[in-house]
């Protein structure tokens, strides 16, 4: 039973420290509307999705006002859009694709994730359409998200695909400039892609998967922040230990970790489809007080990416894991700490001063939960660098047996020295390396069976 104390510390996370419920995310199975015809499954499309989302939203702010927790966003996450499409040509896909873009605005969604692929092995002429189409698909539509998962540990990385996402990643940009490139900040390449995901640009509806499944993702670096500065203000002159410090994190994840589940849990039992997972994990806003930079800063590092950082984050991923399984048997998705550049007041404010390079950025990424996440990159690095890039950050998913990903963004017309913009060295001398093809081997530790 809850203490009447960890009631009013609940209500002031959400009061004082931007706690929110950042999405509900809805995931549907679509591989029943694969019909003759990219038309006529566009239409079992919105169809389907019409019928079992209509709902959706007016029930999560239903929920949202009962219990006084701000539900950020309301998504939906389908199958694969490749299976979906089998067989069709890029053109079947742009039609594939604005006829989820008409569901999810019908619907009142934010955005709709699984326009996407599983090529970690292989890829069939249906997965070589699909992403020929990606870039128009996400450069005539308003609300959907792509991503394609190239690499496993139990497959390894799947290089001609890889050479591919050089090129969609700058062709997304260019088609996308009148906006900054934005185009490209809705795809992400994954590495050992999760299917129950909730957030975006990654979220898909698994195969393995029931035909309806609510998923809730919850974050609150705020209140991390908030509890680590208040600990350690209380401490006064004791010398805390960072074991102690790692007991704050875990006991403040426990509180946002229950918040999360009991929004989900509503919000799945009035719409009568399966509740999922909590996915805790940090995802800040650039919102002040909703930084993960905050907390490197509280723990003693004074320029996010000096020494010290990539140990603060590892504890920091570790901490978050462990209170939100205290908290809920069904965590699942990603559930760590996101550093993503873009999106973190303070995390931007370190590439632009210096103090956060690339490279110091994809090491971090070995211990936190997702990888290079809305990255800007100079608007002229080329197609293979680019690639040769994500392939850095798919190795270290596949060897260390972790999902990572890459959100790149080619920022057409910025360079070096322009604000969050991290530069990129060695530009032009990865060409022969993206050369070769194939797939990389999967490592040893992949053989379980």
């Amino acid at each position: 039973m809850l203490r009447s104390e960890q009631v009013l510390s609940t209500i002031e996370m959400i009061q004082k420290e931007n706690l929110d419920v950042r999405t509900v995310t809805l995931g549907l199975n679509l591989l029943d509307c694969h019909a003759e015809t990219p038309e006529k499954t566009a239409e079992k499309i919105e169809a389907k999705i019409r019928r079992l989302a209509g709902d959706f939203v007016p029930t999560c702010e239903a929920v949202a006002e009962r219990f006084g927790i701000p539900i950020v966003n309301k998504r939906i996450a389908v199958t694969p859009i490749a299976l979906v499409g089998a067989g069709f040509d890029a053109d079947g896909f742009v039609t594939l694709a604005k006829a989820l873009d008409r569901a999810a605005s019908a619907v009142g969604v934010d955005i709709l994730g699984g326009f996407s692929a599983q090529v970690e092995k292989g890829m069939t002429e249906t997965d070589k359409a699909y992403i020929a189409a990606i870039p128009k698909a996400l450069a005539e539509t308003d609300r959907i998200c792509a991503s394609i998962n190239i690499a496993s540990t139990q497959k390894g990385i799947n290089m001609d695909a890889l050479a591919l996402m050089g090129r969609t990643v700058k062709q997304l940009a260019e088609d996308t400039a009148d906006k900054g490139g934005f185009g490209a900040a809705k795809f992400v390449v994954f590495a050992n892609q999760p299917g129950d995901n909730p957030f975006m640009a990654g979220a898909i509806h698994g195969v393995e998967e029931a035909e309806a499944v609510l998923n809730v993702g919850v974050s609150g670096p705020g209140v991390i922040a908030r509890a680590l500065a208040r600990r350690i203000d209380e401490a006064g002159d004791e010398q805390l230990s960072f074991d102690q410090l790692a007991e704050e994190i875990k006991q403040a994840t426990f509180r946002v970790t229950r918040c999360g589940e009991l929004i989900g849990r509503e919000v799945s039992k009035a719409l009568g489809i399966d509740f999922g997972v909590v996915d805790l994990s940090l995802a800040p806003t650039p919102a002040i007080g909703d930084s993960v930079g905050e907390i490197f800063n509280i723990l003693g590092v004074d320029a996010i990416g000096a020494p010290g950082s990539t140990a603060i984050l590892a504890m920091l991923n570790d901490a978050v894991k462990k209170g939100g399984i205290f908290a809920s048997k069904t965590v699942g998705g990603l559930s760590g700490a996101f550093i993503p550049v873009m999106e973190d007041t303070l995390l931007a404010n370190a590439v632009g001063d210096g103090s956060l390079c690339l490279e110091k950025l994809e090491a971090m990424t070995c211990v936190c939960s997702v990888g290079l996440d809305m990255v800007a990159i100079p608007g002229d690095v080329d197609a293979d660098t680019i690639a040769a890039i994500i392939a850095d950050e798919m190795a270290l998913g596949v060897i260390n047996q972790k999902t990572t990903a890459a959100r790149l963004i080619p920022a057409p017309g910025k360079g070096e020295g322009d604000y969050v913009i991290l530069p990129v060295r060695n530009v032009g001398k990865s060409s022969r390396f993206i050369a070769w093809g194939g797939r990389m081997p999967a490592p040893i530790h992949s053989f379980k069976n």
